[in-house]
């Protein structure tokens, strides 16, 4: 078994084995070790984690921090001039490379670009269609990738790059299913948009009458639309997460995000890449808005939110809360380092 196997199992044997009561900051594992970013007044919905060393954070007041050292001290490389913006979303592809997403009405929605750890930027794309609004960003490789507004005449609207962020252009919007009255993305944890595998991506939503998923195996030319069992029916409620572990198994996670609001049915999982969707026999007890799989695990897959973690251990059939935490955005590596990033500066790495 490989280094980065072993320390995937053992991640998610930990986590198994440990009682809900034995997780938190009291020394035992596995648990959330909380890092010092620096910077209590941002908010970090937007994380990529590289490996166990290396992440990036993007946040508010057009923040972008950057870990070598596995959270022991991170750099601001926040892009000059970006102060008024709210960066929602990060995809990294190394320690030296990555693209940002900042999110808002109009010329807000922005993309950056960096060669050079954050040294220097450049702004890639900046829209120019007051009705767009970018939410998420996703690759399939260093090069493919694709970012998501919320409805433009009555379509989401799809933005494409084939040169790792270089340059974006609108995907024609005839394969895309007309929107529901309402509907829109979450730009709640960079995770409305994910994809799976060199082709496949799917796009989550809320805000409508049901709440959907949308499934695209051309990187976005087509899409077929599924309901999840998540509720929705008002602006507040939908799908805000999604996570596959391959181009077949997924889950879903969401509620409503207003702190006064239950969240109950706030799971759902699928085997057939989101053809269908069967609801979690036991849900996530809240709201969440972040997921993602453990390394090298069939089942087991990490859910956040403001009121804590939940884990896993069986595809999304069942969670239970394993940290009462606040996080808006999780996100694990091949080499078995899992990160979770939030509200006042929170960042933390999981241990063992």
């Amino acid at each position: 078994m490989s280094r980065s196997i072993a320390a995937g199992a053992a991640c998610a044997a930990a986590l198994t084995a440990v009682p809900a009561e034995a997780h938190g900051p009291d020394g035992r594992t596995p648990h959330w070790e909380l890092k010092d970013s620096g910077a209590p007044e941002v908010r970090f919905r937007g994380l990529s984690a590289v490996s166990r060393d290396t992440a990036w954070l993007a946040g508010t007041q057009g923040t972008v921090l950057r870990t070598t050292d596995g959270g022991a001290s991170w750099r601001n490389v926040s892009p000059p001039g970006a102060a008024e913006l709210q960066f929602r979303d990060v995809e990294a592809f190394d320690a030296r490379r990555a693209v940002v997403l900042a999110i808002g009405a109009g010329e807000a929605s922005r993309v950056y670009r960096t060669e050079d750890g954050g040294v220097t930027w450049t702004e890639s794309f900046r829209n120019t269609d007051a009705n767009a609004f970018y939410d998420c960003l996703t690759f399939f490789d260093r090069r493919h990738g694709l970012a998501m507004s919320d409805p433009v005449d009555g379509r989401f609207r799809i933005l494409s790059t084939a040169d790792g962020g270089r340059s974006w252009k609108v995907l024609p919007h005839t394969g895309m299913p007309a929107a529901l009255d309402g509907e829109a993305g979450f730009a709640a944890s960079g995770q409305c948009l994910v994809s799976s595998g060199p082709r496949d991506v799917w796009l989550a939503t809320g805000g409508a009458a049901r709440a959907r998923v949308l499934h695209s195996a051309d990187r976005g030319l087509t899409w077929t639309a599924s309901d999840p069992p998540i509720p929705a029916g008002n602006p507040a409620k939908g799908v805000f997460a999604l996570a596959f572990r391959d181009r077949a198994h997924g889950t879903a996670v969401g509620g409503d995000y207003n702190p006064d609001q239950a969240s109950p049915r706030a799971g759902a999982r699928t085997t057939d890449a989101g053809r269908t969707w069967q609801p979690a026999a036991i849900a996530p007890p809240a709201y969440r808005s972040g997921a993602a799989w453990l390394p090298h695990s069939r089942g087991a897959a990490l859910a956040v939110g403001p009121t804590g973690t939940d884990l896993t251990t069986d595809g999304g059939r069942t969670w239970r809360t394993v940290d009462t935490g606040s996080y808006d955005t999780v996100d694990c590596t091949v080499d078995g380092g899992c990160w979770a990033s939030g509200e006042k500066g929170r960042v933390a790495r999981l241990e063992n």
